[in-house]
């Protein structure tokens, strides 16, 4: 992507891993250590991402490169959903790896209603991938949520994101990825689940 990237790791043996097309810096080190920071760049580093195998470490080199280093965009990666979420409140975002690695589980299991993609760290609104009838397809996609007070933020279609319009039509392996306020979620499911010609 044209970046400069460093990486991070007390294991030496871990940057094999990385390949031998990886052009950027390694340092052996533990990863909140700030004179290590400091020698991966931190200082000039436009993001910073935490990714240790341990939940307490992560928050603390994600605290470390913001409130010390004043890195505006810091990610950390989460083992434990529940701490994500406190996290999450807090300002620093998270990834929790349980959750999603469940909600992929479960979108295959059971692809019906909607899964949570992403919700705002005030818990008002929530990026939710919608399962829609199949009687939908041929249908404008905004008429899958008309009525329901949510939006339709993208469509995935062939592995890649789309934006939309009022006209674009829903086809055969879409995915319906939409914007809504938490309680309108059930109504959402009940509207998509419907299909078209319930609804016509």
């Amino acid at each position: 992507m044209g970046r400069s990237v460093t990486v991070i790791d007390q294991d030496p043996e871990a940057f094999r891993r990385l390949g031998s097309n990886f052009r950027g810096k390694t340092i052996a080190a533990i990863g909140f250590d700030r004179d290590a920071l400091m020698q991966a760049g931190i200082e000039e580093a436009s993001a910073f991402a935490a990714v240790s195998s341990g939940d307490n470490s992560n928050i603390i080199a994600a605290r470390v490169a913001r409130e010390t280093f004043g890195v505006e965009t810091v990610v950390a990666r989460i083992y434990d959903p529940r701490r994500a979420e406190i996290y999450e409140r807090l300002g620093i975002p998270t990834v929790a790896t349980v959750a999603w690695t469940a909600g992929q589980i479960l979108r295959r299991i059971d692809p019906s209603g909607a899964i949570e993609e992403w919700r705002d760290s005030t818990g008002t609104l929530v990026l939710a991938e919608v399962a829609f009838n199949p009687n939908w397809i041929g249908s404008p996609a905004v008429s899958v949520i008309r009525g329901t007070g949510a939006r339709v933020a993208f469509i995935t279609r062939y592995g890649q994101a789309m934006l939309t319009d009022e006209m674009t039509v829903l086809q055969e392996g879409d995915l319906l990825h939409v914007l809504c306020h938490p309680d309108d979620k059930a109504a959402l499911v009940e509207t998509a689940n419907a299909g078209a010609e319930r609804q016509s």
